[in-house]
């Protein structure tokens, strides 16, 4: 699962507004705010969370999750 924080850097990094990521997903704007509040991972329903994370993939962005609790982003090239 992606975490808040990844959501924040995703959506820095594509500088999309928290609406164009909703947009992007199918969901509410304060389903995207809301999830961006915690810096681990959101408690926000399973099919919106993997909607943010497939809008944010779509785009270029992938998700890293180390064994020793980093979690970061990069792009695909």
């Amino acid at each position: 699962m992606i975490t808040g924080a990844q959501i924040r850097m995703a959506r820095g990094y594509l500088k999309w507004s928290a609406q164009e990521l909703a947009k992007k997903a199918d969901v509410g704007i304060s389903t995207v705010q809301r999830m961006e509040t915690v810096d681990d991972v959101p408690s926000a329903s399973a099919k919106n969370l993997n909607a943010v994370e497939r809008a944010l993939e779509g785009a270029g962005v992938e998700f890293s999750n180390d064994a020793q609790g980093g979690v970061g982003i990069r792009v695909k090239l």
